[in-house]
């Protein structure tokens, strides 16, 4: 299959894929993989959960609120939420919001995910209430403390509309030499407003120009050792109102 220009996809339409070692798909519009060749699911606790500080951070809350950008296979979302069920209390809730310019469909979603057996849970309930063809908002309650929002289009208008009050935001997009849109100065500052006093983010990313836009939305952005290998990731915390 050839590379796809993304321009040419319709805002909201599935993208091509292709699957590579069985079941990891690659995206042909950005030239890249949806997720760490070396164990995506790893990744996610290095990069995304403990650049964050999490499980830590959401203990003794009543409300968290996770922004990604993002949804890709819903693999930071399941890892996440197998985490969020093993150290929840009852009263508890969780909303994982998720802005997604091309959601994957529902076999799609399930077959990624069916290379980790520890999310297979996951997988199968996030999958059974996957809608045929996303669109808008999609808002599946999937236990009574967690709810996930992955809003279809573009990041920059989704976190635009999106109410304020993020906890924690996971920037997973593609590579930023790939797909430059979503590590924007402007979408930066955007992920920044919409956070709350102490929102924290984290990202695999560390481009030079990523941190820069970073810093400059408002972020204090320290580097940390990478995942498998790689030098750095970057993680930071809100520190001041725009």
């Amino acid at each position: 299959m050839t590379d796809v220009n993304p321009d040419q996809i319709g805002v909201g339409a599935p993208q091509p894929l292709e699957w590579r070692d069985g079941d990891m798909p690659y995206s042909t519009a950005f030239g890249d993989h949806f997720y760490c060749q070396t164990d995506g699911r790893l990744e996610c606790g290095h990069v995304f959960l403990a650049g964050n500080g999490l499980p830590e951070r959401w203990s003794g809350r009543e409300e968290f609120m996770i922004g990604e950008l993002g949804f890709g296979t819903g693999l930071n979302f399941a890892e996440t939420w197998r985490q969020w069920k093993l150290h929840r209390i009852g009263g508890q809730h969780l909303h994982f919001i998720s802005f997604e310019l091309h959601p994957m469909r529902g076999e799609e979603i399930g077959r990624a995910l069916s290379h980790w057996p520890e999310i297979d849970a996951e997988r199968e309930a996030l999958t059974a209430t996957w809608p045929q063809t996303p669109d808008g908002t999609v808002t599946l309650d999937l236990d009574a403390q967690t709810r996930l929002s992955v809003v279809c289009g573009r990041a920059l208008d989704g976190v635009a509309a999106a109410k304020p009050g993020f906890d924690a935001w996971y920037l997973d997009g593609f590579a930023p030499s790939r797909n430059g849109e979503m590590w924007s100065e402007e979408l930066m500052r955007l992920v920044c407003e919409k956070s709350a006093a102490g929102g924290t983010f984290a990202t695999y990313a560390a481009a030079g120009f990523v941190r820069r836009n970073l810093i400059a939305a408002g972020f204090a952005v320290e580097r940390r050792q990478g995942f498998a290998g790689k030098r750095e990731m970057l993680c930071g915390i809100k520190r001041f109102a725009r």
